[in-house]
């Protein structure tokens, strides 16, 4: 992936970009145009200002029409499933130019742009910043994929597990059934390149079987998110802290190996874990203390 994405970034200026998009698969797409993107749009603010914001806002409509007569074209089904994610993208990225401006936003360092999610190539990596959290772009293939529809929200809950990633905390998104909880944090492990591992909890869950998932996820630097997190038995929980804990803290200081229940693990930095939770449910437990300082709640 990490190839794919730097051949594609040198083709990207040589092409029609209406064919560099057909060319390349779509998560490598959908990351080189999202980096181009945060480019055009710190050059045009640093230039121009404003007025320059105005006049890429038209660039970007211009885009999307010709991206709309594409997919209107004859394509073939992975093509199609290519340009349809980019569609999500390209049309949040509009928006959010849109945003711009009519927040006066005049530099790079005004809030309404740090906000964003911006991809960067920095020594040869891609990097992806929102607001003052970094995370490393993951490089691992996800294949070919569809994207969230990106709203103010969704929006709002990656500022919040971004700092948490940052932080090396885990992220906590909590709130009603059927509200997105989960396709969020899996959207956001999309845009980041991460694999990530989807867990429905149950009251059966006993430390060992999270224990063999965590060893899992450390050593091979995926994304864990543990559904209905607070159904597990809150004796069970207090264990999951510490061993949630001893990952974090490993992270924290920089290792490749690290103890964990009696055994050497190797471990492989940009491994979260992730909870969501119904709050207020019939059987649900409310989180111990130890256990919510390791994560950031989003509602």
């Amino acid at each position: 992936v990490w190839h794919q994405v730097s051949e594609s970034r040198e083709r990207y200026a040589d092409t029609l970009r209406e064919d560099w998009m057909l060319d390349w698969p779509g998560q490598v797409v959908i990351c080189v145009s999202s980096m181009y993107w945060t480019s055009d749009v710190e050059d045009v603010l640093m230039q121009a200002g404003l007025p320059g914001l105005q006049g890429y806002e038209e660039t970007c409509n211009g885009n999307m029409t010709k991206l709309i007569e594409l997919v209107r074209g004859d394509l073939q089904k992975v093509q199609r499933c290519t340009l349809e994610a980019l569609v999500v993208i390209e049309v949040h990225n509009r928006d959010v130019v849109t945003q711009m401006i009519s927040d006066q936003c005049a530099d790079t360092t005004h809030f309404s742009w740090l906000a964003q999610l911006r991809y960067y190539w920095e020594d040869g990596n891609t990097i992806v910043r929102q607001i003052n959290a970094m995370a490393k772009y993951g490089n691992e293939y996800l294949g070919n994929t569809g994207r969230l529809v990106i709203t103010s929200l969704t929006d709002r809950c990656y500022r919040t597990l971004m700092g948490a990633v940052h932080l090396n905390l885990g992220g906590a998104p909590e709130g009603p059934a059927g509200t997105g909880k989960t396709e969020t944090t899996k959207d956001l492990a999309k845009a980041l390149a991460k694999q990530c591992v989807v867990y429905n909890c149950s009251d059966q869950i006993s430390f060992r079987e999270m224990a063999k998932l965590f060893k899992g996820l450390s050593s091979s630097g995926a994304w864990g998110c543990f559904d209905e997190f607070n159904r597990i038995d809150i004796q069970v929980l207090s264990v999951i802290a510490q061993q949630v804990a001893t990952i974090q803290i490993a992270i924290g200081e920089g290792r490749t190996e690290f103890l964990f229940e009696g055994v050497i693990m190797k471990l492989k930095h940009g491994c979260s874990v992730f909870i969501t939770m119904n709050p207020g449910y019939a059987g649900r437990a409310e989180l111990p203390d130890n256990l919510k300082a390791l994560f950031r709640p989003v509602a």
